[in-house]
């Protein structure tokens, strides 16, 4: 028994042992804190990814609705009443549940001399009307230029 208690005691004595006795309240605290602040910023992180989702959808819908619109104007004739110069203001427009207001301005190209040049400048605003939190109503804007069939069926200049 007493060879036991000086083997004990002897261990406890032993400086390369002390070392290996385990963790202080202090590094306990230090290293708590430091994997805190790790996952705090993975956490941000994971945070801000998912708002940039949720908007890049948002702008895909209303770039979806801009080349809907684009379409059906591309579907009338050159020469159509719908391509007359000037903004139009179309009434809101729902898609997946969100409002737009669409703004559809039609130009005519010129010229340097100022002559027209059978061909239009079409642009597309979509604005959001009620956007989410991670959006902030800032318009997706498209625009093309269509050219008359006397210029060719797909000559721009």
């Amino acid at each position: 028994m007493e060879n036991e208690g000086r083997r004990v005691s002897q261990l406890l004595r032993d400086p390369a042992q002390q070392g290996e006795a385990g963790f202080t309240l202090v590094e306990l605290a230090i290293s708590l804190v430091v994997m805190m602040v790790a996952g705090l910023a993975v956490a941000s992180l994971f945070f801000y990814s998912i708002q940039n989702n949720v908007g890049g959808s948002e702008r895909a819908l209303a770039m979806a609705l801009a080349q809907q619109q684009m379409e059906q104007i591309r579907s009338v004739r050159f020469d159509d009443a719908t391509l007359s110069a000037g903004t139009t203001t179309l009434p809101s427009v729902s898609s997946d549940g969100r409002t737009y207001r669409v703004v559809r301005t039609v130009g005519d190209e010129t010229n340097a001399d100022g002559t027209l040049k059978n061909l239009k400048r079409i642009t597309i605003t979509v604005t959001p009307q009620a956007a989410g939190g991670n959006w902030i109503r800032t318009p997706v804007v498209l625009v093309v230029l269509r050219s008359s069939t006397a210029l060719g069926n797909y000559l721009a200049q």
